[in-house]
């Protein structure tokens, strides 16, 4: 397979089921190439620069009033584009300090005990067969990111349809249908936010909603998007995080055993899931300046994609970076991002991770795959939709 072969197959549902022989076509080719008028980054050192560099920035708002006239139209494209996730600084830097206010480390430290607890219930209440992406993967961080923003029990389920129908938005191919459904889930979610922040403005609670509510920080509209993202990243990868971490326990029940006999090792492991099989694949970027990159100078105005899978499992900086080890030292994964848009809420996905893994190989000794996984069709994140098991 050529690089160009290579480079296609990931916009094909095969490519993105595995995408990692592409990955080691196209970093062989080199770290860093033109192709259908875009940059391509595959290697882990150019990716690692990229990200941090202050000159490379996002597709805001201005830049879809330029290609999409009524992009706002699509309230699917419009969370996203209001929001943190798609903004570029001074806008940025005033939207991502309000939410770090609210959303610290300590609120984050202080999770962990309702995590565990919610975790202990959810395995507990596994049936012998399940799938666990239903039964565990997606109700665990569904309900602590929804315990931070104080949304009741009783709505997390009503979520779940309407973010898998919204990220397609992130995808760098859609088709019409499925982006005619992101607008109707974008409209839904920004409803239910209007009436959650209407009801927090007339009684503040100790949650999320509450304080950025109160923080005066930011616009209605970016208030409601920043709403929205916060959910979807709070659980969106996390729950791919969770299906990919217990699939490669399961294939390797020797690191399984190791860690239900220390859990103190399940940092390292969540480290080394992140960077085997990354919840994201894949981010763009602009350059506003002349870059220099490896052999290559990257213009202003210069799109970049940058292959965060296709970094984790360079082979420059990883040694035999096909194999799943948790015992490789200074493990680095760009599965979060980097620079000025890293993950604001990394910590919480590793918590999560850490905290549900070990509970579950040490409560379910027997917990084994019941027939094949299906993976979603997606090529920017990257996760199960179904993961049968048996609870042994």
């Amino acid at each position: 397979m050529d690089y160009q072969s290579a480079l296609a197959s990931l916009f094909l549902p095969e490519g993105r089921n595995d995408p990692y022989p592409a990955f080691d076509v196209l970093r062989e080719h080199a770290p860093i190439f033109l192709a259908d008028g875009r940059w391509w980054v595959t290697s882990h050192a150019l990716t690692n620069q990229l990200l941090r560099d202050p000159s490379m920035r996002i597709a805001d708002a201005a830049d879809y009033d330029e290609f999409w006239p009524d992009w706002r139209d699509n309230r699917g494209v419009a969370a996203f584009v209001l929001s943190m996730l798609q903004t570029n600084p001074p806008d940025h830097s005033r939207i991502r300090r309000a939410a770090a206010a609210t959303f610290t480390a300590r609120r984050v430290a202080a999770m962990r005990d309702v995590i565990a607890a919610q975790a202990k219930e959810l395995i507990e209440a596994l049936p012998p067969r399940a799938d666990f992406v239903d039964a565990f993967a997606y109700p665990l961080p569904i309900g602590v990111i929804c315990a931070l923003l104080g949304v009741p029990d009783e709505d997390r389920a009503w979520f779940r349809q309407r973010v898998a129908d919204l990220t397609v938005v992130l995808e760098p191919i859609s088709t019409e249908t499925e982006m005619r459904l992101a607008g109707v889930a974008g409209r839904e979610l920004e409803d239910y936010f209007t009436g959650l922040v209407a009801d927090r403005r007339r009684t503040p609670r100790e949650d999320l909603t509450s304080a950025l509510a109160a923080s005066g920080d930011l616009s209605g509209e970016e208030l409601l998007a920043n709403l929205v993202l916060l959910l979807i990243a709070g659980f969106e990868t996390t729950t791919n995080l969770l299906s990919t971490g217990l699939t490669l326990l399961l294939d390797h029940p020797e690191q399984a055993a190791r860690l239900r006999a220390d859990d103190s090792l399940a940092p390292a492991f969540v480290e080394e899931i992140l960077r085997y099989d990354s919840p994201v694949q894949m981010t763009t970027r602009f350059a506003t300046a002349t870059i220099e990159a490896g052999d290559v100078t990257i213009r202003p105005g210069d799109s970049v994609g940058l292959l965060l899978g296709a970094a984790n499992r360079d082979p420059e900086r990883y040694q035999d970076p096909a194999r799943f080890d948790p015992d490789r030292g200074n493990v680095q994964p760009v599965s979060f991002g980097g620079g000025a848009h890293y993950c604001l809420g990394a910590p919480l996905a590793r918590l999560e991770a850490q905290v549900a893994l070990p509970m579950l190989v040490t409560m379910l000794p027997g917990l084994a795959q019941d027939g094949p996984a299906t993976r979603r069709d997606r090529l920017v994140l990257r996760g199960y939709s179904a993961l049968p098991v048996t609870i042994g």
